[in-house]
């Protein structure tokens, strides 16, 4: 397996540093708002990229924090009247409604930045210790000129960063470029003890915190958007490496951006939309779509029209499955040709191959779209059952992978009884013709959802809505 590294900018052989276990970090939210699908990126991709490294017989430790404490949950809490804590609360909990709608599983821990103020402090104490950093008037920054290797990952010269910096006006540093590791306090803000006076931690510190505390000095994969390459990745790794004397991470993951109808997206241009909003009109499973349709370092554009398309796209899995489903009833039964067999296994080898080569979803879901029209071939063509179960398995196993189908549960599998014995009763009622009751148990199993559809092999059922 291959990924992009954006350390050294070209593909690297993925091994990890023990054996089958992964340590992947991934930034997470500031849990101040609904996250918006710049943000969805971000988190469906990583989430993608665990689900595949497990598949693959990895041991994956996965590590996403929640910044919980900054200068916007500082506003948003003034805006709504309640603390920061309540509004991290809130939000926290709504980042997990919509991280669960767009299938994303729950990383092995979920820090925050306040539940690791003494590891932060000790960071940065070791960082002043080592000459890293220096207080000031109650701030302490890092002294950025001290790493001689800063600029490695964003691949600038320091004068070329200096300029693009978004640097806070400050008397306070030595450098331009030095950035606060701790704020001092300010009237109404949270606030924490420490060496330098009461105050509260700054960006950059909690995720090397965080990396430190929860899966060591080294890790294999950190990952991000490409808006956080500099300044902050840049200065997780100036601040944990000069700490610890020891390489940060092996590898640096980025997504691309998403635009919105070819512009970036921006509040001021009126074009930003949370994962809520669209979910509400288009649903989750076609936002998780879109996102991984797309090479995870390409820009995407959402548009009403490419959101329109993921969900035909998804609907064209869901009917081919359903009919694979269907047609089991009726199959003769026999085992596939070893030419069926290879023909079908051939394109979970070109999912694989796809998802080897820096983590192509894009290609890897051309493979199961040729595995649908290989499927409803059989079909068509009244292949045997053991080949038509191989290839709704292979379709399961693969789409249950992507995260576009969810494997069944027992309350599932109860309501499908539930559905096929009102299948069998209005059958029994249309052989006694009694055509009112037949319609009536139609127009119940509709109101549930379910359409019907009699065929020459009996009533088909689906799900829709």
């Amino acid at each position: 397996m291959k990924l992009y590294n954006t350390l050294t900018r070209q593909k690297e052989e993925f091994v990890p540093l023990e054996g089958n276990n992964v340590k992947m970090y991934a930034c997470g939210p500031t849990v101040y708002n609904y996250f918006h699908i710049g943000n969805a990126r971000c988190f469906v991709v990583f989430d993608m990229l665990r689900r595949y490294l497990e598949y693959r017989g990895y041991n994956v430790r996965f590590v996403q924090n929640f910044t919980d404490v900054d200068d916007k949950m500082i506003k948003r809490a003034r805006e709504e009247g309640i603390t920061v804590a309540e509004v991290a609360e809130k939000y926290i909990g709504e980042y997990f409604v919509d991280a669960k709608g767009l299938g994303v599983v729950p990383a092995t821990v979920h820090p925050r930045a306040t539940e690791n103020i003494d590891e932060i402090i000790s960071i940065i104490s070791t960082l002043i210790e080592k000459g890293h950093a220096y207080e000031s008037n109650g701030d302490v920054y890092f002294r950025t000129l001290s790493d001689k290797g800063y600029g490695k990952l964003s691949h600038m010269p320091i004068d070329e960063l200096e300029k693009g910096a978004r640097i806070d006006v400050s008397d306070e540093k030595e450098d331009a470029l030095d950035f606060a590791l701790w704020k001092a306090a300010k009237p109404g803000e949270p606030k924490w003890q420490s060496p330098w006076g009461e105050g509260r931690p700054g960006w950059h510190i909690e995720c090397s915190a965080m990396v430190l505390r929860y899966l060591g000095e080294t890790i294999d994969i950190h990952c991000g958007g490409q808006d956080l390459t500099f300044p902050h990745h840049e200065n997780e790794i100036a601040q944990s490496e000069c700490c610890t004397g020891k390489p940060f991470a092996r590898f640096w993951l980025h997504n691309g951006y998403i635009n919105v109808n070819n512009t970036k997206m921006s509040k001021s241009l009126g074009n930003f939309f949370t994962v809520r909003d669209v979910a509400e009109k288009y649903g989750y499973p076609a936002i998780r779509f879109f996102i991984l349709s797309a090479h995870y370092r390409s820009p995407i554009n959402f548009s009403a029209e490419i959101i329109e398309q993921s969900k035909n796209a998804l609907e064209r899995i869901t009917n081919c499955r359903e009919n694979l489903e269907f047609y089991k009833k009726s199959a003769a039964l026999g085992e596939p040709s070893p030419e069926q067999l290879a023909s079908l296994d051939g394109y979970k080898a070109a999912f694989i191959e796809a998802m080897d080569d820096d983590f192509n979803t894009a290609d890897g879901i051309a493979a199961i779209f040729e595995l649908v029209r290989a499927a409803n071939e059989l079909i068509a063509s009244n292949a045997p059952l053991g080949a038509v179960e191989h290839a709704a398995a292979l379709l399961d196993e693969l789409c249950g992978l992507m995260g576009f189908v969810e494997p069944k549960s027992g309350d599932d599998e109860a309501f499908i009884a539930e559905v096929e014995a009102a299948i069998a009763r209005r059958a029994a009622a249309k052989k006694a013709k009694n055509y009112a009751e037949a319609d009536k148990i139609r127009a119940e199993l509709l109101e549930q959802g379910i359409v019907l559809e009699d065929t020459p092999n009996g009533t088909k059922w689906s799900r829709r809505g």
